[in-house]
């Protein structure tokens, strides 16, 4: 299946849209750490932590398909490449932002 059939067969409802597109773990930190700017790969798989090269390397082509994030290849050796966010990637932030406040109110109540 193309990229293109896969876009244009999205769920009916939207909080799956949503889920289909940002409800990876790793998608979310990805975007938690482009929140505070530009990074690139190693300190996105640094900051992450526990995610594989390969698993990080995925999940940002995933996202750039999606129109989340930029990825801009510096023409350099050894390569350099840095990820943004999108506009659209931008739209998300108060999304990421009532995640984080919720789960500071659990852990301050369940702690």
């Amino acid at each position: 299946m193309s990229e293109q059939t896969a876009k244009k067969e999205l769920p009916a409802c939207p909080v799956e849209t949503t889920l289909t597109l940002i409800g990876d773990k790793w998608k979310v930190l990805i975007l938690r750490d482009l929140l505070t700017g530009t990074k690139r790969f190693g300190e996105l798989k640094k900051s992450i932590g526990s995610v594989s090269q390969k698993v990080l390397t995925a999940q940002l082509r995933d996202m750039e398909s999606n129109g989340l994030i930029n990825r801009k290849v510096f023409p350099e050796v050894p390569p350099h490449v840095e990820y943004s966010l999108t506009e659209l990637g931008w739209s998300l932030k108060p999304i990421l932002d009532a995640m984080r406040t919720w789960g500071e109110e659990y852990k301050a109540k369940n702690a």
